[in-house]
């Protein structure tokens, strides 16, 4: 079993600290990945229900605020929303995966799970005016 680091960036420059989760496997697919992640950060948001929910990407009927998203009405998150949620926003290339310092394209594509692997969300900041 190996700690997996999840990072989070923006072509702004800002970076998180990151997080480690436990992954048994030692290859999952991207999309496989990306619905763990959600999962977590569902998990954790729906057992303390905080102000803001910090995710990888914004649930509906929320606002973006400094540091995450505002749901307008408190409630629980459905993890399975919110990774298709993710999953539209990876095809859409609302972000980018980087696992190690190599990009990843698809759902479907594997990637190896060494031990230490840092896995980057690189989320792209819209352009003003473009």
């Amino acid at each position: 079993m190996a700690i997996v680091t999840f990072v989070d960036e923006t072509t702004a420059g800002d970076r998180s600290d990151g997080w480690g989760l436990e992954i048994a496997e030692e290859r999952l697919t991207v999309g496989e990945l990306i619905r763990r992640r959600v999962f977590q950060e569902v998990a954790e948001y729906n057992a303390r229900t905080p102000q803001v929910f910090h995710g990888l990407v914004q649930p509906l009927d929320a606002e973006r605020v400094l540091n995450g998203y505002a749901l307008r009405t408190p409630r629980r998150i459905e993890p399975e929303a919110q990774t298709a949620l993710a999953l539209r926003a990876f095809a859409g290339n609302g972000f980018l995966v980087l696992v190690g310092d190599r990009q990843v394209t698809g759902v479907d594509e594997e990637v190896e799970l060494a031990l230490g692997t840092e896995i980057t969300f690189l989320k792209l900041v819209p352009l003003v005016g473009g």
